[in-house]
């Protein structure tokens, strides 16, 4: 969040003027914010780590939810700060930033366990009203999804425990709301790593999605990775929908 500030991070968010903003990985106590991020014409809402400077996520509306909680209710899962959802009119969004499986796959089992603790908190809420999804799965779905697939095999993001993870939640009744527009679309990504000029080369990952309940995928109009906005290792991406 204060790397975000020293970078112009927030005049980038203002200028977008988004009606929801979802920030993953702030990686700031609420209690500790700058000044800078607090926009006046925005509801703020945080959930923190228990371990300071690490994970955390943000919701920022120009409309004030009905409700909002925070992470799963789960007691395995609640500690890190990576779920915040906000209950409004017509729908749910579910602003999350999913563990990563790690370096040689050792938290790999957490993984798991959280996708299908994610599913069934989910698939609760979309029986009341429809869902968006937003944040950082950390999964690149499809072999289309990242530069390398065949070298990733392996890796973090791309095992196919991983990826079948995500073909299963979206058999629940969610559409990938990227691919629906653009099926084909090669080259589209929001993650790069720092290393050897990745986003130069755009040696890239699509791990940033917006997932919508299928009933209401007639009401989005397009998503758009804003891939020329920098100052982290993701980009922005931004949902355009009539809800």
């Amino acid at each position: 969040m204060r790397k975000s500030t020293k970078k112009n991070g927030f005049e980038y968010i203002k200028k977008e003027d988004a009606d929801i903003i979802a920030l993953q990985e702030v990686k700031c106590d609420n209690a500790k914010l700058p000044n800078e991020v607090k926009l006046a014409e925005y509801e703020r809402f945080f959930v923190d780590s228990k371990k300071q400077g690490y994970c955390g996520v943000a919701l920022y509306s120009k409309i004030k939810p009905i409700n909002v909680t925070s992470g799963l209710q789960n007691t395995k899962f609640d500690d890190e700060g990576r779920m915040i959802t906000a209950e409004y009119q017509n729908f749910f969004l579910v602003n999350v930033y999913v563990p990563n499986a790690g370096s040689k796959l050792v938290t790999l089992p957490k993984r798991l366990s959280w996708n299908a603790t994610f599913k069934e908190y989910v698939r609760k809420l979309d029986k009341q009203k429809p869902v968006i999804i937003c944040g950082d799965m950390n999964v690149a779905h499809k072999e289309i999804d990242l530069t390398n697939p065949k070298t990733n095999t392996k890796n973090a993001g791309f095992t196919q425990e991983e990826r079948d993870g995500m073909t299963e939640f979206l058999k629940e009744g969610f559409v990938d709301s990227f691919r629906y527009f653009y099926p084909e679309k090669t080259g589209a990504y929001s993650f790069w790593s720092y290393f050897r000029n990745s986003r130069s080369k755009n040696i890239g990952w699509r791990l940033d999605y917006f997932i919508v309940s299928e009933r209401i995928k007639n009401k989005i109009c397009d998503i758009v990775m804003r891939d020329t906005v920098y100052g982290s290792d993701h980009c922005p991406i931004v949902l355009y929908a009539h809800l």
